[in-house]
């Protein structure tokens, strides 16, 4: 059973999310604000974290900075109104892995939730992850799908799993071009409208932690007008 927290000031939208998400059979935990999530998260084994942004006490950017500064790698979904595309940006660079615009559509909640669950648990988030022999190797970065981890001429690189997801995809597709959209469709496995945001910001937190100058890549490179591609390097 995986273990979701819920975290938003307002009663009625932590009731409806936990009605839809009760259905199936997620064991639901509940908090006000930030600070209260983060004691939960440090006190439980929490899956999932659907956290909404304006809150009272400590609001949800603050709470995910804090989240990620301290080493966690929890899949966070952010509950964010139609008005706030500024603060979904700001969201996506401080690591959360994806949102979600109230008013909700019950389908979509659950199917993002369960989304970023399988990514989670495929990539870095449990001992009881999928395992995988394969090696993946390009240039000086190496993917190893059995232990999750990622290096860097040899240099351990941390990423959440679904930077972890997004360089496996690219490793596995060198020298193709895809659009935002495809990338979206492929890698979160979900309908990709309005998804370039995300893509954009993780390839660029992608690139921060595996290229050695991000601002000239190596590996993930922009094709103008067509998407990105990972270039094909010679391993050593």
């Amino acid at each position: 059973m995986y273990n979701i927290l819920i975290c938003d000031d307002d009663a009625d939208i932590r009731s409806a999310l936990k009605m839809y998400l009760s259905i199936e059979d997620y064991c639901i935990y509940e908090a006000e604000n930030g600070r209260d999530a983060l004691k939960i998260v440090a006190s439980e084994d929490i899956h999932l974290l659907l956290m909404d942004i304006m809150m009272p006490v400590m609001d949800g950017i603050r709470a995910l900075n804090t989240l990620r500064e301290n080493g966690s790698n929890i899949p966070v979904i952010l509950l964010t109104a139609k008005s706030q595309d500024a603060d979904k940006i700001v969201g996506l660079n401080a690591g959360a892995d994806d949102y979600i615009t109230k008013p909700f559509n019950p389908v979509e909640v659950i199917a993002r939730v369960k989304s970023q669950l399988r990514r989670y648990m495929r990539f870095g988030g449990s001992a009881t992850a999928e395992k995988n022999s394969n090696v993946l190797r390009n240039g000086g970065l190496e993917l190893d799908n059995s232990t999750k981890t990622v290096t860097r001429d040899g240099e351990p690189v941390s990423l959440t799993p679904t930077e972890l997801m997004l360089l496996k995809f690219f490793m596995e597709n060198t020298e193709t071009v895809f659009s935002p959209k495809e990338i979206y469709r492929r890698v979160w496995n979900d309908d990709p409208y309005g998804a370039e945001n995300t893509v954009t910001v993780h390839i660029r937190h992608l690139r921060e932690k595996i290229e050695i100058d991000p601002a000239k890549p190596d590996y993930l490179k922009v094709v103008w007008g067509h998407g990105y591609k990972m270039e094909k390097k010679k391993t050593l």
